[in-house]
């Protein structure tokens, strides 16, 4: 059985004062090999919570997941994870944060050498290989975060909002190149994200994630990442399609937003 394969997923954390959260309750879904699902959500959705099960650091209270038939039971180099901030190394240069990875694993330069500089030309850093991380950007460390997570060639990537602390440039630029990458290596991608726009741009699928406990509350199908590879994506959302569903979406969070701002003036 391939793809990965969340079951009734729930997770509850107990707190010091004999209370609890109940942060997910009951989350299927079966992603297929090489689909790209954005999530949305209000805060407090369990949105990262999701996220770190996958990706092993947490283990759920309720239910099971497993990766191409295997149970998921800790962090693995099968899963890759890309997070807001690159967790880089600062005093390394590009090329040995990208190969950091394939050496850990034992491999040698003649292995691994040509995949970490195709990688590197691919994002866009060829003239940056030897400089240091802290000698670069936001959005060139983000770039040399999704390079060192494919030179690990997981079966999926997760993004925990890698493109939140970036301008609004840098951040589209970033956009267009997550989805040809997507297209290019046909990894498996989940994306979180607080940008209704960014999910719609990079979601094939789609899922919006209601709070009090995080579950999910509407899925999408969508054709807009596979018409925005190779394209101006601010094209794509001149569509009117795409306008219609951003609308609809925005407006389903707001009000879940409203209602819980609501219950917490009600408990005060």
């Amino acid at each position: 059985m391939s793809g990965l394969e969340l079951e009734n997923i729930s997770m509850r954390f107990d707190l010091p004062n004999g209370s609890y959260v109940q942060a997910l309750q009951d989350v299927s879904l079966k992603l297929e090999p090489g689909q790209l699902l954005s999530v949305l959500g209000p805060s407090g959705c369990g949105k990262s919570t999701l996220l770190n099960i996958v990706a092993g650091f947490l283990a759920p209270t309720g239910g099971r997941i497993s990766l191409n038939g295997q149970a998921v039971r800790g962090p693995d180099a099968e899963r890759g994870v890309v997070f807001q901030k690159g967790a880089l190394f600062e005093w390394m240069n590009v090329r040995d944060n990208v190969s950091f990875g394939p050496r850990m694993a034992g491999q040698g330069a003649a292995q691994y050498g040509p995949k970490v500089d195709h990688l590197i030309d691919t994002v866009g850093l060829a003239d940056f290989r030897e400089k240091a991380i802290y000698e670069l950007s936001g959005g060139m460390q983000q770039r040399v975060a999704l390079a060192r997570c494919l030179a690990n060639d997981p079966d999926v990537i997760l993004m925990d909002e890698p493109l939140g602390a970036l301008d609004a440039l840098t951040r589209e630029k970033m956009q267009a190149m997550v989805l040809n990458l997507w297209k290019e290596t046909g990894k498996t991608v989940i994306l979180i994200t607080h940008s209704v726009e960014e999910a719609l741009l990079l979601g094939e699928r789609l899922i919006v994630m209601a709070p009090r406990p995080g579950r999910i509350y509407r899925e999408y199908q969508l054709p807009f990442a596979d018409q925005g590879v190779g394209r101006d994506l601010r094209e794509i959302k001149k569509l009117p399609d795409f306008a219609a569903r951003r609308e609809e979406i925005l407006s389903m969070i707001w009000n879940m937003e409203e209602e819980i701002m609501g219950s917490q003036g009600a408990a005060a």
